[in-house]
């Protein structure tokens, strides 16, 4: 019997798809996952319905939404809802080695693996540059040599963090996009990112002092994707020298975006805007995946454990929430749901309702942004989410808070389950369950620290 197919997924932190130059991006960010991808399938919209990296990750690795899991927060408490498994645990039942690079034990989005191995994800220090990706290949290209010299086949899964803030990538790539005077002082577009309170010592920790561009914030993340692009290649490179890259099922996967200079959500990744919830998928697979497609329908991070086992040939009794892509792939269905249920639990608590024309989003306590209550967008007419429709469209917004709502009851009856949205507690940390208001949010939560940052402003002010 022909050993099963091996699984390796690499799963990349604030990825955004519109910063990939194979989604279009006019910079060219990832000329060696370009090249992948002409071997693969391309899905042009994989959305996470759930922000951020906690919920995301554990749809990506159980194939089950919100209400099965019950997991709907970054700062998740407790394990995860019972009888929930992991794909990891599921592939581990038939036969696989199961290994985690960058994923800890401490996390509930990646229980299950046989070995977990760690590798310097973030930065050494205060505005130090650092080779994440090569770091991470350190660890991976001889784990990769291990587990392919085995009779079993294996699931390695990979957490890239250099789309992640702090975006430092080494040089080159530190100006690979950008030509310009950072410090120009005629440029104030970087005055109210280091206006805003909260987040304020986070970036003056890494980014230098006197800067003023914008710019050259984004040509920094630019940067860090061009940066991991080059050294995923050398993974690309391994499994071909193996002998194993067409035996092998391999994976480009975002957890979630980035929001850069949008929505006021400052180089980070909360809000449930587009720009945070749409990311990557790309898979490669020449036996059953098609070279040179793209798929244009709709689908969720819950998609991926059907569609990895159906590759497999894995039959499974558990009933997943998400549906395998395969059909998707094959032209015998358009789209997946292409209307879905969003949800934020990071810095604000939000949740909403996405179709392919509307955006409502409900915020269910006050932001630190001092958004309002309701927001709805035409998405069609305004991609980028910049003109808040809710006063002008009361019918639109009472129609798709009912939508929504009947979708919350659904589910709550289908799982027995109630809306981990409604529960959460701590959410943002700090032992607060609820703000009273934008000003008790924006006085409360904080990241970064002072100290540091002072430290680095006065590093390179000397400069």
């Amino acid at each position: 019997m022909a050993k099963q197919p091996n699984i390796l997924l690499i799963g990349i932190d604030s990825l955004l798809s519109t910063h990939m130059s194979c989604y279009g991006y006019g910079r060219q960010t990832t000329p060696h996952i370009d090249k992948f991808a002409e071997g693969g399938t391309l899905f042009e919209n994989l959305h996470t319905a759930n922000v951020p990296t906690t919920p995301s990750y554990t749809a990506m690795l159980t194939g089950m939404d919100i209400f099965t899991t019950q997991c709907v927060a970054l700062r998740h408490h407790g394990p995860l809802a019972k009888g929930v498994k992991m794909l990891p645990q599921i592939l581990r039942g038939e036969g696989y080695n199961t290994t985690a690079i960058g994923g800890g034990t401490e996390n509930v989005a990646w229980k299950g693996f046989d070995k977990y191995l760690p590798y310097q994800a973030w930065s050494a220090g205060p505005g130090a540059r650092l080779p994440k990706a090569h770091a991470l290949n350190e660890v991976a290209v001889p784990e990769l040599d291990r587990l392919a010299k085995s009779k079993k086949p294996f699931f390695l899964f990979l957490r890239h963090m250099d789309p992640h803030s702090p975006y430092l990538p080494p040089e080159p790539f530190d100006r690979m996009f950008y030509h310009g005077n950072e410090f120009d002082k005629k440029n104030k577009s970087m005055k109210p990112v280091f206006d805003f309170a909260p987040f304020a010592d986070y970036f003056r920790e890494w980014m230098p002092a006197g800067l003023t561009d914008k710019d050259y914030v984004i040509a920094q993340y630019d940067g860090a994707i061009a940066y991991m692009d080059s050294c995923i290649q050398r993974l690309f490179s391994q499994l071909e020298e193996l002998g194993i890259l067409d035996d092998t099922i391999v994976v480009i996967n975002g957890d979630h975006g980035e929001t850069l200079y949008d929505h006021e959500c400052w180089f980070d990744h909360h809000g449930v805007y587009d720009v945070t919830l749409k990311v990557p998928l790309i898979i490669r697979y020449p036996k059953k995946m098609p070279a040179r497609k793209r798929v244009a329908g709709y689908n969720q991070h819950k998609d991926l454990v059907p569609t990895l086992l159906e590759l497999a040939g894995i039959k499974s009794d558990i009933k997943f929430d998400g549906k395998s892509l395969m059909p998707m792939v094959k032209g015998k269905k358009s789209s997946h749901e292409s209307s879905f249920y969003i949800t934020e639990c990071t810095w604000m608590r939000k949740h909403g309702w996405r179709t392919p024309e509307w955006k409502l989003i409900q915020a269910l306590e006050p932001d630190f942004h001092f958004k309002p209550e309701i927001e709805l967008y035409n998405l069609i007419e305004d991609p980028d989410e910049n003109i808040n429709l809710a006063k002008k469209r009361p019918d639109i917004v009472d129609s798709l808070m009912q939508q929504m709502q009947d979708h919350i009851a659904r589910r709550k009856k289908e799982t027995g389950n109630e809306n981990p949205m409604d529960f959460q507690k701590n959410w943002a940390g700090g032992g607060i369950d609820t703000f009273e208001s934008s000003q008790h949010a924006y006085d409360t939560l904080h990241i970064g620290d002072a100290a540091s940052a002072q430290k680095l402003q006065e590093k390179t002010a000397k400069k």
